[in-house]
């Protein structure tokens, strides 16, 4: 009876580890069948203007007279105008706002860098005659992950003309594990992420890598199961308990 006991607490205790096994519980973003939310006509530029948001960083130019000063200082003139200031960077707070000098508090949340660029323009117009403004969003990025499942790369956008190719290149390109023909861009559009599927396994896949990346995508590369490797450092310790469990059994029958 005692033994009897003993191989159901082990089938026991197999069951449950067998029930936790996670194989290949790291793969992320996973389609359901029939999901409707993945697209494939995805758009060549960015379909909206990036806007900005909280915790962005941006830096701009300020110069007065429509940016006289900023000729004359590349061109080494002399200008009578002293109203020109080198770029700082600004971090935008979590309510949209921004403390910038002389003006104080903008909410430029939600604008895009050319309302913001007008927006500042009717700031500084009360202290500076004709105001020039150009601003940048310096923390621009994309995350890709390349292929082997969590893995994943912060690729900084150095300019608002990076291509799909361009970011896959900065990640280090597709892994060995990365499927080429399944890679899911996530764009944020209105408010919420829209999923593009694309296929770059083929020549014809060429018609998508010059596509323009906007910042905060996600590029996505599915990783091919490791279905064996996984199986086989799940059943290890499983084999290892059972073995254990068999020869304790054993040795109790023995003494019996």
């Amino acid at each position: 009876m005692k033994i009897f006991a003993s191989i159901t607490f082990v089938l026991i205790c197999l069951s449950t580890m067998l029930g936790s096994c996670g194989v290949n519980s790291n793969l992320m973003f996973k389609e359901v069948k029939g999901d409707s939310t993945v697209l494939s006509n995805i758009p060549m530029t960015p379909s909206q203007n990036y806007r900005i948001s909280p915790d962005d960083r941006i830096s701009f130019t300020l110069a007065a007279n429509d940016g006289a000063p900023i000729i004359e200082s590349i061109s080494g003139l002399t200008s009578t105008q002293t109203s020109y200031a080198a770029p700082m960077e600004y971090t935008i707070r979590s309510n949209g706002k921004v403390k910038l000098p002389l003006v104080g508090l903008v909410e430029v949340g939600g604008l895009t860098v050319q309302e913001c660029e007008e927006k500042l323009v009717f700031k500084y117009s009360t202290q500076y005659e004709t105001p020039f403004v150009q601003v940048k969003v310096t923390n621009q990025r994309v995350i890709v992950f390349p292929g082997n499942g969590s893995d994943a790369k912060v690729i900084p956008l150095l300019n608002s003309n990076t291509t799909l190719m361009e970011a896959l290149a900065q990640a280090g390109g597709i892994t060995d594990r990365g499927k080429a023909n399944t890679i899911k861009l996530m764009r944020k559009e209105n408010g919420k992420r829209v999923v593009y599927k694309l296929d770059l396994s083929t020549m014809e896949g060429l018609k998508n890598v010059d596509m323009i990346v906007q910042a905060n995508d996600y590029i996505y590369v599915e990783p091919t199961p490791e279905l064996s490797k996984e199986i086989a450092e799940d059943i290890v310790p499983i084999v290892s308990l059972l073995s254990s469990s068999i020869i304790i059994i054993s040795a109790i029958s023995v003494l019996k």
